[in-house]
């Protein structure tokens, strides 16, 4: 079994081999996504100028109340319902999604159906 640095280690690989060819614009801006063991955390990025638009996590204040009792891919998927309507309010419709790394199931794949189901495109 690998050892939990080098997981990391490879992880860190695959986003920084992603991170060349991925890129947020202001017009078409990057939702990167953070997993920990016991959190998630999901930002809109603007590349260009380095600012993040939009952010929502499960340690988020407003979210915390409705979070509490819910497994971690329900906790993802209302991240990703969240992080989508506070991007739809600041009028950005289509995203370039970054996993960070990680596979494309379990949590990060909850969000982002969540984000498409709310309206993010991408």
């Amino acid at each position: 079994m690998a050892s939990k640095s080098s997981r990391s280690i490879a992880r860190m690989r695959r986003h920084t081999r992603v991170r060349q060819k991925v890129a947020g614009s202001p017009g078409r801006p990057r939702l990167c996504v953070f997993r920990s063991v016991a959190e998630i955390y999901v930002q809109v990025i603007d590349d260009q100028v380095g600012h993040t638009l939009v952010s929502a996590s499960s340690v988020d204040h407003d979210l915390r109340a409705q979070l509490g009792g819910l497994k971690k891919i329900e906790q993802a998927r209302l991240v990703g319902k969240t992080v989508a309507e506070r991007a739809k309010a600041q009028g950005i419709d289509k995203v370039v999604f970054d996993r960070g790394g990680y596979r494309y199931i379990g949590r990060v794949k909850a969000l982002a159906d969540a984000a498409r189901e709310s309206g993010l495109e991408f």
